[in-house]
């Protein structure tokens, strides 16, 4: 969910981040505020879910995302609201019980899809484990970079950041990078807080009843957000896998791709 060195992995992005020819498609949601999202291939549909101060240009470039389209899946990327080509509410009340989650079942009704892979990195992650609680239509997901920190509606972590984006804190070594980060794209701050302070929950004991294949991937110098291992252990039917790799950085590398593809073949 949180970078540790923002000015390194912005220009690791640019280096990464493609022009793509695909047209951005926009739907409108169930508060009628406009998702932008890229559909490209054909095939079984998986959705990428992107990260904080992100959207779904940071998976252009990725090795998973290439072997996806490579070997004949239809794969969906969404720009979360209020990141990327979306709408941009600042109301307080447009990231309220979940509106992201809602947004991403929106999108499959929009699409008319029943089945689908979904595929969650860092907060996307995060987002994605309170969406498997709700919606039967995910038959696979992978959980990236995450730990069990999450599933506590107090973290810390969370509460920090939230305050620093709203500016009702000083910026610390922890949130400054991610501050002038966010600055550097042009992204609201406000939004990015009010994403924190609504930033969905998923308690222990709904992690404990998901019955959906998870695959819990992060690299093994990851653990800012919890240790991997400890999610595994309360999800029912999850496999751990620990790759080589930071948080800025593993979801785009080979190790990461190799492991998701291996388990998408199971």
């Amino acid at each position: 969910m949180y970078m540790r060195n923002y000015t390194v992995y912005s220009l690791i992005i640019g280096l990464f981040i493609l022009t793509t020819t695909i047209a951005q498609e926009k739907f409108s949601s169930f508060d009628g505020t406009t998702i932008a999202y890229l559909d490209e291939g054909e095939g079984t549909p998986v959705i990428l879910i992107h990260g904080f101060i992100n959207d779904a240009s940071s998976w252009n470039g990725t090795i998973i995302k290439k072997q996806l389209l490579d070997q004949g899946y239809r794969v969906l990327t969404p720009d979360l609201r209020g990141n990327g080509f979306s709408e941009k509410p600042t109301e307080e009340k447009a990231f309220k019980n979940d509106a992201e989650v809602k947004d991403l079942k929106a999108l499959l009704d929009h699409l008319n899809i029943d089945s689908i892979i979904a595929i969650g990195y860092s907060r996307g992650a995060i987002v994605l484990a309170k969406w498997l609680t709700e919606d039967t239509r995910i038959h696979k997901a992978v959980i990236g970079g995450m730990g069990l920190d999450f599933s506590n509606p107090d973290w810390d972590r969370r509460i920090i950041f939230e305050r620093a984006f709203l500016g009702l804190d000083p910026l610390t070594d922890m949130t400054e990078g991610a501050v002038n980060y966010a600055k550097s794209r042009k992204a609201s701050l406000k939004i990015l807080g009010w994403s924190q302070r609504y930033q969905p929950v998923t308690s222990k004991k709904a992690l404990s009843e998901m019955k959906t294949t998870t695959l819990v991937i992060a690299g093994d110098q990851d653990t800012d957000n919890g240790h991997p291992k400890g999610l595994a252990e309360v999800l029912p039917n999850a496999t751990l896998s620990i790759v080589s790799g930071d948080h800025n950085t593993t979801y785009r590398k080979k190790p990461f791709a190799t492991a998701v593809m291996d388990f998408l073949k199971d």
